[in-house]
């Protein structure tokens, strides 16, 4: 099992990004993906997250209206489409799979793998 997340760089507020989490070993009907955040000196926070299996997505308060969780389950890829960024959103980000159904929670622990981080920079 193995998430590679990608698409982080510079980009000035106001601006769009786009990262993508690319799986593989299993398929995203199985599997919850979330998104997660970590600034320098705070904890890890989560994002958004989307679980096939019921439909269900999550966004965490600070994004909700900005960001978009999609799936591409043809390219076993999900998306987080982050739109009007401001610099506190800059962070490493980095993609998880839960065998459960997310929720609101983003409880670090039930998320059984992890992708290696792609650092997103607000600035101008």
């Amino acid at each position: 099992v193995q998430l590679q997340a990608s698409g982080g760089g510079l980009v000035q507020p106001g601006g769009p990004l786009r990262l993508s989490c690319k799986v593989s070993g299993f398929t995203l009907d199985d599997y919850a993906i979330a998104w997660f955040r970590q600034a320098p000196g705070k904890e890890r926070e989560g994002v958004s997250c989307f679980s096939s299996s019921d439909g269900s997505t999550y966004y965490a308060d600070v994004v909700s209206g900005r960001f978009t969780i999609s799936t591409d389950n043809a390219k076993s890829t999900v998306y987080l489409q982050m739109n009007s960024l401001k610099p506190e959103d800059t962070a490493a980000y980095y993609c998880a799979a839960d065998s459960g159904p997310c929720d609101s929670d983003f409880e670090l622990l039930e998320y059984e793998y992890w992708g290696q981080g792609t650092l997103v920079t607000v600035s101008s």
